[in-house]
């Protein structure tokens, strides 16, 4: 259950990580924090953690590089990025680095606790005696999504793919061949409304590429579709 998920937070400003520290444990979470990328590494040997907050502007090793290193590594833990507000290039850098969501300071630490749950379940595989629905196997080209087991495959290899990835990947396989609005796609794979000035599903999409396509320039798979939205086509049928 999120409640009872240990959460990672790293920020520079003594006073935000207390705050957040208090906060979060007075809704369920266990809190650890660092106030840099060295303290951030030291938790990470240590302890196991569902989801990482982490600040972009810190001293040494910035947030942009701790999150590109993260991902090079391999390691699909939920991120969430907190930015400068009105800093608008920053939050789509780090979603190109690979984080799950982003939050402009200052923030609500109400809207911090409902994108942290938001990422979590995005990150949770499918609870035992979930419908029988829920527990699917979407195939498309060499790729499998098995919806049960939070796991998308190649050839019968695991690829490694985020909680955000993930999310976005099965709304989509879930309506192939059916176009899909940003704003449709927002909903359904983020649980919250779409913004005109929000690029993260464009973001995704060109993450998602990243994966999928042979050619992420040429996409067969992940269709744009001009003044519509996206469409998977399962069958890769070049445009």
């Amino acid at each position: 259950m999120v409640e009872q998920s240990r959460i990672l937070v790293v920020d520079d400003d003594q006073r935000l990580r207390g705050l957040l520290r208090r906060y979060l444990a007075d809704q369920g979470f266990q809190v650890d924090c660092a106030e840099d990328g060295i303290g951030m590494d030291r938790r990470l040997a240590r302890e196991d953690y569902a989801a990482l907050v982490l600040d972009l502007m810190l001293p040494g090793e910035d947030g942009l590089s701790i999150c590109r290193r993260l991902r090079a590594t391999g390691n699909t833990l939920p991120i969430v990025i907190l930015t400068a507000k009105g800093e608008e290039i920053d939050r789509i850098l780090g979603l190109e680095m690979g984080a799950d969501d982003y939050l402009p300071k200052p923030f609500n630490p109400r809207e911090l606790l409902a994108r942290l749950r938001a990422v979590l379940r995005r990150a949770s595989p499918v609870r035992v005696g979930a419908a029988c629905k829920e527990e699917e196997t979407h195939q498309f080209g060499p790729f499998t999504l098995d919806t049960g087991q939070h796991r998308l495959y190649r050839n019968g290899e695991v690829v490694k793919i985020t909680g955000g990835e993930f999310a976005l990947l099965r709304v989509l396989v879930e309506n192939a061949g059916r176009p899909l609005s940003r704003d449709r796609l927002m909903t359904l794979s983020q649980g919250r409304e779409y913004n005109p000035f929000d690029r993260s599903i464009d973001v995704l999409i060109s993450r998602l590429r990243r994966i999928i396509e042979a050619d992420p320039g040429h996409p067969r798979y992940l269709q744009t579709l001009r003044g519509v939205g996206y469409l998977l086509d399962p069958e890769g049928r070049p445009r």
